[in-house]
Parts: C-alpha cells; structure tokens; sequence
C-alpha cells in the first residue's frame, strides 16, 4: 500500500488549533473554522484526514460531535477521529455519522473490552492509539501516565483484535524536532501491522524516512501549518 500523509485537525473550542507536546495550555489557533480547514487540506490533495476532538479527550466524551459531522459531510474523503472515544456506543455514533476509523487510547487502558468488542464488530475501523511519554502510555488527554510500557500495551492489544497502531512521541509532539524513528521502527518489525507515525515530523526527509522504515503513513500537523511542508508538494514526492 502506499504511504498516506495525514493531516491533522485538531479541534479545540470549536477551532482548528495545534499543542506543543499536548499542553492544553500552549495551544496556537491556525483556523477558526475546522471545516474550511479539512476543504483546503483536500483541495491540495489530501487523501485521509485525521482530526482530534480535544475538549472530548480532556472530558472523557464527545463534544464536537456536530462539527465532526460537518467535516465528514464536506468532505469527500475518509475522516479518522480520535478524543474522547472511551464506550462502544460512542464508536457507533461516530461511525454513524460517517467517521471512517475511530481511534481508541484511554479506553484501550481502562476498558479493554470496548477495544475487544470494537475490534470484533468493525475490524478496519478501529486503530489503537499509542501515546508514549518516556516509554508508557500516556491517557486522558496525555495527562495522565500509566505504568503500562509501550510493548505491554500493544501487545495486549493485538491478543484483544487490534490490527492497527497509531504511534505518537508526545515529548515531540508540535515541537518539529523528528519523529521518534527507533521505537516506530521496532513497532513495525515487532507487530507487522499497520503503523501511523504521529510527532515530530518537520519535513520532507523525515516523511521519506518513515516510508522506508515500513510506517504506513505519517500524521502531519505543525509542519503544514507553519509551511514548512507543503502538502501537495509532499505528496507528489512521496508518491514518486
């Protein structure tokens, strides 16, 4: 399959916004309309957007279910969406509303039988988020740290039906350093599944980095938003 870039939209008060290392505090608003923001992104030929609910993953619930709703509407591409994702009938709702993957984090910590569960009924849907902070598994917005180490999580997570992985370093995350290439490397040798890179992604060279390492794709935020990767350009490059 080819590599996908993807990019980011992260919802925040109802803007398109981005973190620095997931502080809700150092928040930068790029847009403030998430809609207009997902058109630009596939007018340039985006093929996947991957958007965030922010406020959901800081509450533990949905909250921007109805813009969700109006990106997926405006867009004639496939939406993945994670924050605040944490029951089986929120996945249901989200791909009622024609969300084409849901991304589980907390839930996969506090209640694997929702990751059992959804991975049983939508299979291709679901992909796992692994949000490390110095190796373990960040949850609840990345404000919390649990004692599950990066390898214990996926590990069971595959055992519980998981067939995809979203790998994010979050001390990387908006800081438009590089990714973290040793532990996606290792996911992808480890898992032979399907691995999105997320953080620290700052150019074009990182981009073709993760490609040869094997990364199905790359979640692109900071970068885009601050043009030091242009979208189409990318693209095209990374498809020759």
């Amino acid at each position: 399959m080819p590599f996908v870039l993807i990019p980011a939209i992260d919802i925040k008060g109802g803007k398109c916004v981005r973190l620095y290392q997931g502080d809700f505090d150092r928040a930068t608003v790029f847009c403030d309309d998430p809609v207009e923001m997902a058109q630009r992104w596939r007018r340039e030929g985006a093929h996947r957007l991957h958007l965030v609910d922010l406020d959901g993953a800081a509450s533990g619930g949905p909250k921007n279910l109805a813009l969700i709703r109006e990106i997926v509407s405006a867009v004639p591409i496939p939406v993945q969406v994670g924050g605040g994702a944490r029951t089986l009938e929120t996945v249901l709702e989200l791909l009622d509303a024609g969300v084409d993957r849901v991304i589980l984090g907390t839930a996969a910590v506090r209640d694997p039988d929702v990751v059992e569960a959804a991975c049983q009924d939508f299979a291709d849907c679901i992909a796992i988020a692994v949000d490390a902070q110095d190796g373990y598994i960040a949850i609840h917005g990345w404000k919390e740290t649990s004692r599950i180490t990066v390898d214990e999580h996926v590990d069971k997570m595959i055992a519980l039906g998981a067939r995809r992985f979203i790998y994010t370093a979050i001390e990387r995350d908006g800081t438009l350093t590089e990714p973290d290439f040793d532990s996606i490397s290792r996911l992808v040798t480890r898992t032979g599944l399907p691995i999105i890179a997320s953080g620290g992604i700052a150019d074009l060279d990182h981009l073709q980095r993760l490609k040869k390492l094997g990364a199905e794709g790359a979640i692109v935020g900071m970068a885009l938003y601050t043009g030091r990767i242009e979208l189409r350009k990318a693209l095209e490059a990374l498809a020759g």
